[in-house]
């Protein structure tokens, strides 16, 4: 049996201990009884922020604007990957516009920008759209 994992909560921010091989048997939380674990990709917001960097799966989130072309055409690719990865890597997306002050505090400079938080610390960062294979192919050399 392995060391279980710390996972947030993508609905109400608690944390939540899942066994390794129990993230497949869809685990829900124990505050809210929501699915921890999503298939497609979940809003962060500047509330949200500094608990869902937390934990033991990666998060991965993709920084957008409503008014931005390349994020609207990237958005179907990472809804693809978001149920790719399942039980791997949690994928959440954040808008810039509504969420003003967390993008300057991240650093955000151009969107699309994807950043991949690793136990609560940025890991690395990539702008721009592209294929899901070229997503997935970043991901594998990030460890994901």
């Amino acid at each position: 049996m392995s060391a279980p994992l710390l996972i947030p909560c993508p609905h109400c921010n608690g944390l939540n201990r899942i066994p390794g091989e129990r993230l497949s048997d869809k685990p829900k939380c124990g505050r809210c009884k929501a699915p921890v674990l999503l298939s497609k990709s979940f809003e962060l917001r500047q509330g949200d922020y500094s608990s869902q960097i937390k934990g033991d799966l990666p998060l991965l989130v993709d920084v957008w604007a409503d008014w931005c072309g390349p994020c609207k055409s990237f958005a179907p690719v990472f809804e693809q990957a978001a149920g790719q990865l399942v039980g791997k890597c949690r994928l959440a997306k954040l808008d810039s516009e509504a969420n003003q002050s967390l993008s300057a505090q991240l650093g955000i400079r151009s969107i699309p920008s994807l950043i991949l938080f690793k136990n609560g610390r940025e890991v690395a960062r990539q702008s721009g759209a592209f294929p899901l294979a070229q997503l997935m192919d970043w991901l594998r050399g990030q460890g994901i």
